[in-house]
């Protein structure tokens, strides 16, 4: 097992966009750009706008911010999505995802974390990163929709919604089991309520 980090957890701001790029995919266009699970992908293909510009626009929104990045030494190593729920049209419409309420709760997507720095407690850094936020900032809690791979390895690029464990160990109630899938596991939907 590698060493164990304590990145600093900062929101992602329009000043912080080469370290988001580097993050999300420095390559251009290629890449979800933390649009898809948001719904905003199919609205940018039919305004036109790049998902890369998309995101750019959205750091200027908030609380919450579309996310927030994990620092190591200066060095950008890891990202996580955040929503709220009732504003993030994929979800608000979801038939596979369900809503528990209508809390205007915070809403983790997607975590991506540099290679290298996986297993090394970076997205549980950037979770308790989000829950800090959300609490300073009045929301009514956070949900997220990981999967449980049962002390199974999962590929990181099915990983990307995070694993139950983390999301236990935070203090999260799993409120159940929705009918969407990442790695041929269900996704549970996870709450902690603040």
């Amino acid at each position: 097992m590698s060493e164990i980090v304590t990145p600093e957890i900062v929101p992602a701001t329009v000043d912080r966009w080469t370290d988001v790029s580097e993050i999300l995919d420095a390559s251009g266009e290629r890449g979800c750009w933390c649009q898809a699970w948001r719904g905003r992908d199919a609205i940018a293909r039919q305004t036109g706008e790049p998902r890369p510009a998309t995101l750019r626009r959205q750091m200027g929104t908030g609380p919450p911010p579309p996310g927030y990045l994990a620092y190591l030494d200066g060095l950008p190593v890891g990202w996580v999505g955040v929503g709220v729920r009732t504003e993030t049209p994929r979800l608000a419409r979801s038939r596979t995802i369900p809503r528990a309420d209508d809390l205007a709760v915070w809403s983790i997507g997607c975590f991506r974390i540099r290679p290298g720095y996986r297993r090394r407690g970076v997205a549980t850094a950037l979770l308790n990163g989000v829950i800090d936020a959300a609490r300073r900032s009045g929301a009514p809690g956070v949900e997220a929709y990981p999967i449980d791979p049962g002390g199974r390895r999962v590929d990181a690029g099915f990983a990307y919604v995070g694993l139950t464990s983390m999301f236990d160990a935070a203090g999260f109630r799993r409120v159940l089991v929705t009918d969407a899938t990442s790695a041929r596991l269900p996704r549970h939907l996870v709450r902690l309520d603040l």
